[in-house]
C-alpha cells in the first residue's frame, strides 16, 4: 500500500498537515486530483488515522510537564485504565511491559497541581515521578523502513 510515492505524499504531510493536495502535487510531481486520491485511499485504509492541532501546554498555562510511571497495585489495573481516560491532565498514556505498568505523559500548572494530580493516582498504584526539562526529539516523522 505504501510505496515511494505515497511516503513522500506522507512526509509532506508530517511536515505540515496544512499543506493543500496542489502544494505536494507540486513537490512530488502529481496532480493535486492524483494526490487527494492517494491521501483518501491512505486515509481508509488506516494509514492516515487523522490531522490535529497541537498546542503548546507551556503557552496555554502548563508549566509543568512530567514523565509519571505507575505500577498498579493488584487488581487496581484495569478500573485505573478506564480512569486515566478522564484525566484532563494525560496527554499520553502507554501500557508497559517491566516493572511499572503504565507510563503517562501528563501536562500540569504548577507543582501543587502535580501533588494533586498524584494524590489521585496512588489508589491505584505506586507512582514515580520525572520533571521533563526539554524536547530532544519531538514529534518525529514516521519513515520509510
Amino acid at each position: 500500500m505504501i510505496d515511494d510515492l505515497n511516503w513522500r505524499i506522507l512526509k509532506h504531510l508530517q511536515e505540515n498537515a496544512r499543506l493543500s493536495s496542489a502544494e505536494i502535487g507540486r513537490r512530488v510531481g502529481m496532480s493535486s486530483p492524483a494526490v487527494t486520491e492517494r491521501i483518501k485511499k491512505m486515509e481508509d485504509a488506516g494509514v492516515i488515522h487523522g490531522y490535529h492541532t497541537v498546542v503548546s501546554p507551556f503557552e496555554a498555562g502548563y508549566q509543568l510537564k512530567a514523565i509519571i510511571t505507575l505500577r498498579a497495585f493488584m487488581g487496581k489495573l484495569k478500573p485505573f485504565l478506564e480512569k486515566v481516560k478522564t484525566y484532563d491532565e494525560v496527554l499520553n498514556c502507554y501500557r508497559i511491559t517491566g516493572n511499572e505498568n503504565i507510563v503517562m505523559e501528563v501536562a500540569l500548572k504548577n507543582q501543587k497541581h502535580l501533588e494533586n494530580f498524584i494524590d489521585q493516582l496512588i489508589v491505584y498504584g505506586e507512582t514515580k515521578t520525572q520533571i521533563v526539562l526539554s524536547h530532544v526529539v519531538k514529534n518525529n516523522e514516521i519513515k520509510k523502513a
